[in-house]
């Protein structure tokens, strides 16, 4: 099959090549059923556990392939980009597999744990403004003034297609998912997840999750053009406001269903996951889950996908996660 030239710019072909791409540098991540899971949300539950990738998120995907696909002279010049944690460790960590310079701008207050991580894998670190935003745009004029590659969170093909090889992997092993449930910030992880399913199980129904308090992508998908919204979630890796061409032409052709969750089923969420699946999952990471109990009474029955997109949670999160009482969390 040829790459197909649409709006998107990636096809199943794409997410093909990009898994021999990085395939010298990653293991395929477990999808393992969770029977404690299925007795609360009533499906057949299957989790996809991204959060054991080196860098403990699924980004690294798309950064490997994206550093894979570059040429040497590209390379060399570095890239830039802005990112809240995850996109940026997988740039970092792909750059330290191909010996290239990476920066990444990073708004404020910073997660200290994905600093930590950030510094770790070598990154280059500059924090500037409030919001992501602002945050690549000062990344943006960076790479302008040095010459070095600006590498975008979500409008990269690249990107896309390096996330798509989790769910080529996830579907392969589970063929029968009726549906996948999949977080949403600037779209990157959903529109992979899109045409990896239209391609190989066009039975599977994917439904995007994103924040009700930065809602930006949902919004665009809704009303079928790129709008901006405020930005106001706690959870780090759904905290973009705007919804961006690239992944919105996607979402728009394949995309079944969006459901917006508030910050705090969020966070029972990821309680839930803790206390029930014995995994580690940051918000944005848990939002998938936290999507399914919100429709879970239409899907009794069904056999559900669950990505586990990171666990790259800081203190403060995990300590507000465990604050929550024993009424609080969700019985079996």
């Amino acid at each position: 099959m040829s790459i197909v030239a649409t709006m998107d710019g990636v096809d199943i072909e794409d997410v093909r090549a990009a898994g021999r791409a990085i395939a010298g540098h990653l293991e395929p991540t477990p999808a393992w059923g969770s029977p404690a899971l299925d007795e609360v949300t009533g499906a057949r539950v299957v989790l996809k556990h991204e959060e054991v990738q080196p860098t403990g998120a699924f980004k690294v995907r798309g950064g490997l392939n994206l550093l894979a696909g570059m040429a040497p002279a590209e390379r060399a010049r570095g890239v830039v980009s802005a990112s809240t944690g995850n996109h940026g460790q997988s740039l970092a960590y792909a750059s330290g597999a191909f010996g290239a310079r990476c920066r990444i701008v990073l708004p404020e207050p910073a997660n200290p744990t994905k600093v930590r991580a950030l510094r770790g894998w070598g990154a280059e670190l500059v924090l500037h403004g409030e919001t992501m935003e602002a945050a690549s745009a000062h990344a943006r004029a960076l790479a302008e003034r040095d010459g070095a590659r600006f590498v975008h969170p979500a409008d990269e093909p690249a990107l896309i297609a390096g996330v798509g090889t989790l769910y080529l992997e996830l579907l392969t092993a589970h063929p029968d998912l009726e549906y996948l449930f999949v977080p949403v910030g600037g779209g990157s992880g959903a529109a992979s997840a899109c045409l990896v399913a239209a391609a190989v199980a066009p039975g599977c129904r994917v439904i995007a999750v994103q924040s009700a308090r930065s809602c930006a992508a949902h919004d665009s998908w809704r009303a079928g053009e790129l709008l901006e919204r405020p930005n106001r979630t706690a959870l780090e890796g759904l905290a973009i406001g705007a919804g961006y061409a690239t992944t919105q032409a996607v979402l728009r052709r394949h995309l079944s269903d969006f459901v917006l969750v508030d910050d705090d089923a969020v966070r029972a969420a990821q309680l839930l996951l803790l206390t029930h699946a014995h995994t580690l999952a940051e918000g944005a990471g848990a939002a998938s889950l936290a999507g399914l109990l919100a429709v879970a009474p239409r899907l009794a029955g069904a056999r559900v996908g669950i990505v586990i997109t990171g666990g790259n949670a800081s203190p403060a999160e995990l300590a507000a996660v465990l604050a929550a009482s024993p009424a609080e969390e969700p019985a079996a």
